[in-house]
């Protein structure tokens, strides 16, 4: 059975550059990293190369729940794309492309089977949309 394919996209008004250091540098990576108010990123670490790994540290700012997000890196274009297999064996792939002056981010992901379909692309889009947020609104 094939996995079912999830994406999520957003333009981002600033330089892919920048973009690109947002999403990949841990110290930004703690800023943004949640789909919610309630839910905070406390610890991120990344080797950013093919074989490297990530750690996100997910974590309810209540301390009822939390998570590590774990991921290999299987291919790493600068400005360009970044393909991750995370711990649990699903794939992930986010494409930089120009949007003028501006950068488009194209995530798509292999769906698990314990949530709804509605609900991992909400979760992972408001994720997203947070990024753009806090990327747009950083000098």
């Amino acid at each position: 059975m094939s996995a079912t394919i999830i994406t999520v996209e957003a333009i981002i008004i600033a330089p892919i550059e920048k973009v690109w250091e947002h999403w990949t540098e841990p110290k930004y990576i703690m800023k943004w990293n949640n789909a919610s108010d309630d839910w905070h990123t406390p610890h991120a670490a990344n080797d950013l190369r093919v074989g490297g790994q990530f750690l996100s540290r997910m974590e309810a700012k209540d301390g009822s729940f939390g998570f590590d997000l774990i991921g290999t890196y299987t291919i790493v274009e600068l400005h360009k794309k970044i393909a991750y297999t995370i711990a649990d064996g699903r794939q992930v792939t986010i494409e930089f492309s120009a949007y003028g002056a501006d950068c488009k981010i194209t995530e798509a992901f292999e769906a698990e089977n314990i949530n709804s379909i509605e609900l991992q692309k909400g979760g992972w889009q408001a994720i997203l949309n947070n990024f753009k947020k806090n990327v747009e609104i950083s000098s």
